[in-house]
């Protein structure tokens, strides 16, 4: 099955690529790691006003979704150029306050609905800790909205101190709840949505690190020259580089697969079949990336150390690469349970 972005999702996706590359993210996500976020939040300002953010936000509440194509567009954009900050995080409490029951809220629906538009205009950064699959808050230092959810109860969560994380661009916080904000079945299942349009919009962002890894791997191999040659001649160099390709090939349109399926009873298999598969593909990629460098690859100094990084810290968020696996062949189960002549696609 093929997977063809119309004219303006192309240049939706194109004009992320020329902002995130002319706005030199690298700078950006060292300032980042350093504890000094007013590069990322300029950056994350100018994402907003190019509408990365609203895709994920209803138009009642001022956004323009949720558009789940549009949103993979964009973090694949993402990805790919790296960008710091909690942007699957704004996106995941957007679709669980989005799905709040009014019925549930301690709060005020005016209240929930003005955060909304201001994580669509990218007023607002937020983020949140949903256990087990998201234990911690990422970037709360840097978050004016941070949440987390236990059982049935969604709170304002109280940050403690940082983590230190695989990516030190990606700074992560344990957190306490605060205030209750609602309470609820409705919370259980926000929660659940939240999870997936998280694990979604990682998933497109791997795919993109990947992507960004193999074309500075190719590139790199191309100039640099042993016995007299350049290093990409010698055939295992070009297989190691096919297999990463042919990975992130596979896994491009099992997001966008998960996109499309956005509503529908099959979502949440598709985001873990994604998930996998972006998580897969990516830290292959970063392997290759590591052996085709050498240990240049992983000093500080060198821009692609910041995605190699991120590709291993990404590979276990918003769920393992093991959990997401389980939960497909969980469905998978339940639906030959329950219809036993269907016969699996997988």
């Amino acid at each position: 099955m093929k997977f063809i972005l119309d004219a303006e999702q192309r240049l939706f996706g194109e004009t992320l690529h020329k902002l995130l590359a002319e706005a030199g993210t690298p700078a950006a996500i060292r300032a980042w790691a350093a504890g000094s976020h007013g590069p990322g939040l300029a950056l994350w300002r100018s994402l907003a006003d190019a509408g990365v953010l609203a895709v994920a936000v209803p138009e009642s509440a001022g956004g323009a979704g949720p558009l789940p194509v549009e949103l993979v567009t964009a973090f694949h954009e993402l990805g790919r150029h790296a960008a710091p900050g909690p942007l699957a995080e704004s996106v995941a409490v957007a679709a669980l306050l989005d799905r709040l029951a009014p019925e549930d809220l301690v709060v005020a629906p005016e209240t929930v609905d003005a955060w909304l538009a201001c994580i669509a205009e990218g007023k607002t950064v937020a983020t949140a800790a949903l256990p087990p699959a998201v234990p911690y808050a990422l970037d709360a230092d840097a978050a004016g909205l941070v949440l987390t959810v236990n059982g049935d109860e969604l709170r304002a969560a109280l940050p403690g101190a940082a983590r230190v994380s695989l990516d030190p661009a990606r700074r992560l916080f344990p957190v306490e709840g605060g205030e209750l904000l609602a309470r609820g079945p409705s919370v259980r299942a926000a929660a659940e949505a939240a999870r997936d349009m998280g694990a979604l919009a990682t998933a497109a962002q791997l795919v993109g690190v990947g992507r960004a890894l193999l074309d500075a791997s190719v590139e790199y191999a191309r100039a640099r020259r042993q016995f007299g040659r350049p290093i990409g001649e010698f055939q295992a160099v070009k297989h190691h580089l096919a297999n990463t390709l042919v990975g992130l090939e596979y896994a491009r349109p099992l997001v966008h697969g998960a996109a499309l399926a956005h509503g529908s009873p099959d979502f949440p298999r598709d985001v873990s079949a994604a998930k996998v598969a972006a998580s897969e593909a990516a830290y292959a990629a970063a392997k290759i990336a590591l052996q085709v460098h050498g240990a240049i690859g992983y000093t500080d100094e060198y821009d692609p150390s910041l995605w190699i990084r991120k590709a291993r810290a990404l590979h276990s968020a918003w769920g393992s690469p093991s959990a997401h696996r389980a939960r497909v062949l969980a469905a998978l189960a339940h639906r030959r349970v329950r219809d036993p002549g269907q016969k699996s696609s997988w």
